[in-house]
């Protein structure tokens, strides 16, 4: 016979049972390997360095919920690689944690387990967010949240937890602007189904609307009067061309879905074979499948409709990320008889082996790339040109203004004490924007540096700058990339630099 756990033994083994022990491992060592591969700045990471200088309602095309949180981040450990990345994979570790606890509502304790592995399976978050995303890690964190307290609600329904479901579909709002596509689906499916919808109409039904509405109105009242700003690059980017053949929206569509569903799909398939659809499906969770169900139908009829009736014909995997990623969840739901599969420590198997694949795979990207003559915004020699710029007597104060964004948002990350903007064609006029910047820094006596890299500024970035600066020169510096095979080209840059001193002594045309 073998001798009876100790509590000390039980107390253990449930910490092992737990997934936040682990997903705050790997979250940390994803961190670890992010800030000892580079300092440079990927796109939505340079993006979030700038933006996350002041607080604001909104910023752009994109709500300001993780900006905000970027800025609270920025303020304990400093605008840093450090600061980018622990919100991120917090924020990734936290869609996980919502979405174990979205299965306990449904599922047993192993269940609950592949109900959060399986999103590290769905691409656009298990290996493109790791690369550089970050709205887009918000509201899919934001969405399994909404998802358990609606689950939640359909077993217990209790004020507490519709002021919860509010408070989360509020913030999730100020994410990203598509989650109301998912709101609304899931509102739909919850009250087509009639023990859901018991639930939903159930005493103090009220604070779940009340509770949205108080957290996303201040951003409503300033996206009133900034709509175009807000939705223009957005429209942009899903190239609505209603005259163009249907087809090629269907095919973009159908990509992004199989891209982000379908190595799950692969990997359940291989494990279970034809259980996954043959597994019995229990009487009492008939209520889970229709919601389910007709959640997915919904969306997929949104999206149809997006590309047959709007002239939608790009999709992207990451806009669909938030409206699909409870499909594991959903699969897993409909057969809970999977749980005690013979096959099933495959999937389990499957799912840690692919965590370890992952968090490999992130840190040999750029070595690889490198190898393969591949050039990334992670090669950039971000620490020589910081040594270079104070070898020339730059004091890592003022203004910064850069020709790109990426520059701009690396150099704040190595002058923490300047201000750093950038001054791109593709998103403004060179000559005023630089007039503007530099007459900000006079009027508050400071100094300014000009930089562009070669590699991402337009060809005549500085011909255009001259003519907001009368007289600019400005010095050229090669450096040498990292992570890039020998013989590649260096980086060059070019900048001018003025010292507080000297500012008066600049002329600058009005913008």
């Amino acid at each position: 016979m073998t001798a009876p756990d100790t509590p000390r033994a039980s107390a253990l083994r449930g910490l092992v049972a737990h997934p936040l022990p682990w997903l705050l491992l790997l979250a940390a060592a994803h961190v670890a390997v992010r800030v000892a591969l580079s300092p440079a700045l990927k796109w939505d990471e340079a993006e979030q360095m700038l933006w996350s200088q002041q607080l604001a309602l909104g910023y752009g095309a994109q709500p300001p919920l993780y900006t905000w949180l970027q800025w609270g981040v920025n303020q304990v450990l400093g605008p840093s690689v450090l600061a980018l990345s622990l919100l991120k994979h917090v924020l990734i570790a936290l869609a996980c944690v919502f979405m174990w606890l979205a299965g306990r509502e449904l599922l047993g304790p192993r269940g609950a387990w592949w109900a959060a592995a399986s999103l590290l399976a769905l691409p656009p978050l298990g290996w493109f967010s790791i690369r550089d995303q970050t709205h887009t890690v918000l509201v899919t964190a934001l969405t399994c949240g909404a998802w358990w307290l609606l689950l939640r609600l359909a077993r217990r329904p209790r004020p507490v937890e519709f002021a919860g479901l509010g408070l989360v579909c509020g913030l999730a709002m100020l994410a990203k602007y598509s989650f109301a596509l998912v709101a609304a689906a899931m509102l739909l499916a919850a009250l087509s189904a009639p023990a859901s919808r018991r639930a939903l109409l159930a005493r103090g039904w009220w604070w779940a609307p009340l509770a949205g509405m108080l957290v996303a109105l201040p951003h409503a009242v300033w996206l009133a009067s900034h709509l175009h700003e807000a939705t223009a690059a957005t429209l942009e980017k899903m190239q609505i061309q209603p005259e163009r053949y249907w087809g090629e929206g269907l095919l973009n569509l159908l990509d992004a879905c199989a891209g982000t569903l379908g190595l799950w799909a692969l990997i359940a398939l291989w494990a279970f074979r034809s259980a996954c659809w043959r597994a019995p499906a229990e009487p009492q969770t008939a209520w889970v499948r229709r919601l389910f169900g007709r959640y997915l139908i919904l969306i997929g009829l949104a999206l149809l409709g997006m590309t047959l009736l709007a002239g939608v014909t790009q999709f992207k995997g990451r806009w669909v990320l938030p409206l699909l990623c409870v499909t594991p969840l959903a699969a897993l739901a409909a057969r809970p008889a999977l749980q005690d599969h013979p096959r099933a420590g495959r999937y389990t198997g499957a799912l840690a082996a692919l965590a370890l694949i992952l968090l490999a795979a992130g840190a040999a990207r750029p070595w690889v790339s490198g190898l393969r003559g591949q050039m990334d915004a992670l090669h950039y020699p971000a620490v020589a040109l910081e040594a270079a710029l104070r070898a020339d007597g730059y004091d890592g104060q003022g203004r910064i203004v850069a020709a790109d964004h990426i520059l701009a948002g690396t150099l704040r990350t190595r002058f923490p004490q300047a201000a750093a903007q950038a001054c791109e064609p593709s998103r403004q006029a060179v000559p005023p924007c630089v007039a503007a910047a530099i007459a900000s820094a006079q009027r508050a006596g400071q100094g300014w540096l000009l930089v562009s890299h070669d590699y991402r500024a337009a060809p005549d970035w500085w011909e255009q700058a001259a003519t907001a600066v009368p007289g600019l020169t400005a010095r050229s510096i090669a450096l040498p990339l990292t992570m890039m095979r020998p013989g590649t080209a260096p980086a060059r840059y070019r900048y001018s630099w003025h010292p507080a001193d000297a500012t008066s002594r600049a002329t600058i045309r009005p913008p």
